[in-house]
């Protein structure tokens, strides 16, 4: 089996569960190969968790699933030292961050002390307690889901922390057709998650991150991608622009889409892709520094001309 019929078969595989969702599930697969990390934000019962625990048996990951609350603690997710009285020490006790897929489900609805202990782990791999570091494992893949800031009990991530984000994504309500499926069904099927067959190893989705690694970029391609960047800096739309690393987040997600999409090389299209998913969660509004809709961000990037 070549490397696009298996992806396709991936994507096959997890949409039979997460149903009439393809457009997602392959954002999803983006960031996972793109050696990022993805904020799903919807309202709940739309199967932002489903989506999940299907793409990490996919995948052959290990998966935690953790329950944000408003009384977690930072401990509750790294892990603590509790003390042994037969050795008279204390003994580390791993927390779910120890783990391949990490969700965070309902991540705002934790205290800002809480949101923030994920920050070392998403950007380094690794976790400091108690004087010492310790690695995660490889590849460390954070799905965390945020409920949208109308809902009651929420606390809104810091910039700091959604920059952690490569890509943020919303499912939204199946199509009718979709729905129809789900509704009408054969029950033992919504259940077969249990059932999802393996795809790959973790070996293999190591050794595709690399491959999304060598994607050729061109420099006309360089050149609308730095377009895009001086774009939000120019101080007419947007209270400030893309940082350095937000660029580079959409190199990355740009080569991961070129590669699901079947080549090894970028166009500009692998951007205009993976644009508001990248970009949509870093970018406010300059006039009350709200998050610009994105109907509006589309209709503002069409002013860059493709290189």
């Amino acid at each position: 089996m070549d490397m696009q019929t298996q992806l396709n078969d991936i994507i096959e595989q997890i949409g039979r569960t997460v149903l009439g969702k393809q457009e997602q599930i392959k954002m999803a697969l983006t960031c996972l190969f793109a050696g990022g990390h993805l904020l799903i934000e919807d309202i709940p019962g739309i199967g932002k968790t489903t989506l999940a625990k299907v793409l990490s048996r996919c995948m052959g990951l290990e998966f935690r699933r953790v329950q944000f609350t408003s009384d977690m603690l930072p401990g509750d997710i790294l892990g603590s030292s509790v003390f042994d009285r037969n050795t008279g020490g204390f003994v580390f006790h791993p927390g779910p961050v120890f783990t391949q897929v990490l969700l965070a489900d309902e991540i705002n609805r934790a205290t800002p002390k809480t949101q923030s202990a994920l920050l070392e782990a998403m950007e380094e791999g690794q976790v400091t307690s108690d004087g010492e570091t310790r690695r995660l494992s490889d590849p460390f893949f954070v799905i965390a889901t945020q409920n949208p800031m109308e809902l009651s009990g929420t606390f809104p991530l810091p910039e700091s922390q959604l920059d952690r984000f490569l890509m943020r994504i919303e499912l939204g309500y199946p199509d009718r057709e979709a729905e129809r499926e789900l509704l009408v069904g054969d029950p033992a099927k919504r259940k077969a998650l249990a059932e999802t067959r393996q795809c790959l190893t973790p070996q293999d989705v190591l050794a595709l991150q690399k491959q999304v690694d060598a994607i050729h970029v061109s420099d006309a391609f360089l050149d609308y991608l730095q377009d895009l960047l001086a774009f939000t800096r120019s101080g007419t739309h947007f209270h400030m622009g893309l940082s350095p690393r937000a660029g580079l987040a959409l190199m990355q997600a740009a080569k991961s889409w070129a590669f699901i999409s079947g080549r090894d090389y970028t166009l500009p299209e692998d951007l205009q892709a993976v644009l508001i998913p990248v970009v949509g969660h870093r970018l406010r509004s300059r006039d009350d520094l709200t998050e610009i809709p994105t109907r509006r961000l589309n209709t503002l990037f069409q002013q860059v001309p493709v290189s």
